[in-house]
């Protein structure tokens, strides 16, 4: 399978998701999820690689829509190299919610999630990280965007459901 690796040393690794909540963000069934959001961004910003997270007013990315269905929920953050990414999915607390992802969130039709390679000193916007998603589904993983599969050298994602 083919790897999409940095093109430049000095390159960082950016990452979008989405999510779509069973119930809007108020409802008590989502509440677990949602009570959790600042907790895990403030683990995420403490991480060893992570270099920036998209916020809005809420602190978090909460009240930035990019969907007509308000309960798609979205983050985009970019990390010093993969192996920073991987350990913060799946070797912090965010995995054990994304364990419990059945209980908070309806399974999408498309892939939500995306990783790319950008210059040092990007920042990215919600266009920007949605466009890269949409590029992901319509033309599946190339060097403009492509998942974990076709990561290099990242292995902790084939002991977890993360599609």
């Amino acid at each position: 399978m083919k790897t999409f690796e940095k093109p430049n040393p000095d390159w960082q690794l950016a990452e979008v998701n989405i999510a779509c909540l069973k119930k809007p963000a108020g409802d008590p069934l989502v509440a677990p999820f949602v009570d959790a959001i600042d907790k895990v961004n403030a683990i995420a910003d403490r991480m060893d690689g992570f270099v920036w997270r998209y916020t809005d007013a809420s602190g978090n990315a909460t009240d930035t829509s990019v969907d007509v269905d308000e309960r798609i929920i979205f983050n985009t953050s970019i990390w010093q190299d993969l192996p920073s990414l991987e350990r913060f999915v799946w070797g912090t607390v965010h995995m054990s919610f994304f364990r419990r992802r059945k209980e908070w969130f309806n399974v999408m039709e498309k892939m939500h999630f995306a990783m790319w390679w950008v210059p040092q000193g990007t920042t990215i916007t919600p266009q920007d990280a949605m466009e890269r998603l949409a590029y992901f589904n319509n033309n599946g993983a190339t060097e403009r965007a492509f998942d974990w599969a076709h990561a290099p050298d990242i292995g902790r994602w084939k002991n977890n459901d993360s599609r």
